[in-house]
């Protein structure tokens, strides 16, 4: 059997993603998402669940590799799908304080997931304080990128509290490809490189209108590439190193119309102003540690979302990147506002987030297997090109309801890799705004004390801009 209607291969970026996973680094993305209480019936909320299954095929396939890595794995219906298996109930025991669920959400995230089912999990957390209970999303990155999880949240959740759902369809898997098949669509793939690739800078040539265009276009990738080979030199610090199996994860809260207010007074974005307060947050931190800060930048690989309304409805990752270094050395919380929100606005026209795009993209015409190698060899390598990531994930602006309950807040989970240790999120969502950390569990025991100097930073910015004369 071949590919036909029943396989869809994942991209480079994705399968890379599946690559790098091993024991000590776990690529899965999540959230914690709050509720107004009491809890509903754990049933209802299984069966909730089988309900919104159809409208997210990804959930019922797992991964299915290629013979001999000849190609890139693709998704397939998972015949053995068991809802039951990908639903977990818990709770945290009295008195459900927050650093309990922080701890609870930790150790759920630091378990892999299982390649051989759907790349998914739904923990029901009861036992919260304040009347309230919970959900932990846990799905992997190959998967998912943060604004399709976003989609896929909108089909979960309501945007009414009494919204009524279809009941679930009789699903039955579609039957899985025979080796043989796979072998052959494998083959087939690999003989299809040299045409594709010959497309795709057609396509891209097309794109451009005019000789001058093809010119700037190989000005700005130059620019960018010059800009990434300096970017892999960075300070090494307690932020990089080997990690190891276990999390830490912790989170702040902000004021929205706070940061929209010094975004409006300052000219510059909302995420310069998150950047600026997490610069602000890791100064503090590394201060409390002794670590230097004087002269000293904190380099963030800054994800950018290419989504498009033509990738509404479709899972995977649609990004790119930049590298951004976050002014630590600047004391001031003005002065780091500004550094940030010039080399943003720098960085945004440079080219460079167009140069890594493109290297992610190369890799869909690079045989799989000298894909897998690489990718295996960049896990066991490591690198020293980036201190720390920083994801912002604009959240929709309307409540959003489960079972009747609204959401209260949400809070990202970002995994660490490639000896980074700590991850930063941003998540905004009716008004709320939530930064949440990742750490490793044993390089960095004081997650709480970065967290802290973030809210601390941010309250700081604030009052600088919009109470200067206090």
């Amino acid at each position: 059997m071949g590919m036909g209607m029943n396989m869809e291969r994942l991209s480079s970026l994705d399968a890379g993603f599946l690559e790098l996973e091993n024991d000590t680094q776990q690529m899965h993305v999540g959230s914690l998402l709050v509720f107004d209480g009491p809890p509903p019936a754990y049933q209802d909320f299984c069966d909730h669940l089988a309900s919104c299954l159809d409208s997210v095929p990804r959930y019922r396939q797992h991964v299915q590799r290629m013979p001999l890595d000849l190609a890139r794995p693709a998704w397939v219906d998972d015949p053995h799908f068991s809802l039951a298996y990908h639903l977990r109930h818990t709770a945290i025991p009295s008195p459900g304080t927050d650093a309990q669920l922080r701890a609870l959400v930790g150790r759920v995230m630091s378990q892999r997931l299982d390649v051989d089912r759907p790349l998914w999990e739904m923990w029901f957390v009861e036992g919260l304080p304040d009347d309230r209970w919970a959900i932990i999303t846990k799905t992997h990155h190959a998967m998912i990128d943060g604004l399709a999880g976003n989609e896929l949240m909108e089909t979960v959740l309501d945007r009414e509290p009494g919204q009524t759902r279809p009941a679930p369809s009789d699903w039955r898997p579609r039957p899985s490809p025979s080796r043989l098949g796979l072998a052959a669509a494998g083959a087939e793939w690999v003989a299809r490189l040299p045409l594709e690739a010959g497309r795709a800078a057609v396509t891209a040539l097309d794109a451009l209108r005019s000789p001058s265009d093809v010119l700037r276009s190989g000005a700005i990738r130059a620019y960018g590439l010059a800009e990434f080979g300096r970017s892999a030199v960075s300070p090494t610090s307690v932020l990089n190193g080997p990690l190891g199996p276990h999390r830490r994860w912790g989170w702040v809260r902000a004021d929205l119309a706070d940061v929209k207010a010094v975004k409006r007074i300052a000219g510059c974005t909302v995420n310069d102003v998150v950047l600026a307060a997490i610069s602000g947050g890791f100064r503090h931190y590394l201060i409390e540690r002794g670590e230097p800060v004087d002269d000293v930048v904190v380099r963030s690989l800054v994800p950018v979302s290419i989504r498009t309304a033509a990738h509404k409805g479709r899972l995977g990752n649609q990004v790119t990147a930049v590298f951004a270094d976050l002014p630590v050395g600047v004391a001031d919380p003005v002065e780091r506002l500004a550094a940030v929100s010039r080399q943003m606005d720098h960085l945004k026209g440079s080219g460079v987030a167009v140069t890594i795009d493109s290297m992610m993209s190369a890799g869909d015409f690079v045989p799989a297997t000298l894909m897998t190698l690489g990718a295996r060899v960049y896990a066991k390598v490591g690198q020293r090109v980036v201190n720390t990531v920083t994801t912002n994930i604009p959240g929709p602006q309307f409540p959003l309801y489960l079972l009747g309950h609204r959401m209260l807040e949400m809070f990202p989970y970002i995994p660490v890799a490639q000896g980074v240790r700590i991850s930063v999120g941003i998540v905004s969502y009716d008004g709320h705004l939530t930064i949440a950390a990742t750490g490793d569990y044993d390089a960095v025991p004081d997650l709480d004390v970065l967290c802290d100097a973030i809210g601390s930073s941010m309250a700081e910015l604030v009052d600088a801009v919009l109470r200067p004369d206090r």
